[in-house]
């Protein structure tokens, strides 16, 4: 039962949002109500913008720079 809702949730949380993203709103939730300090919250910040980057990079330079 567990198995089924966690395979649901992925396949639509991977859809719409990245998992990383989701971590991110968490964090800014937990940090608006007070359950994350904003130290940790830097911490999530930053390690959201630095693996978003390294994505990046990785896609450009397997496929190229995008031409818009």
């Amino acid at each position: 039962m567990v198995a089924q809702i966690k395979a649901f949730a992925d396949k639509y949380t991977e859809r719409f949002i990245s998992r990383k993203f989701l971590a991110w709103i968490t964090a800014t939730g937990l940090c608006t109500f007070g359950t994350v300090t904003s130290s940790d919250w830097v911490a999530v910040t930053l390690a959201y913008i630095g693996s978003q980057a390294l994505v990046d990079l990785a896609v450009k330079w397997k496929h190229g720079p995008s031409e818009r």
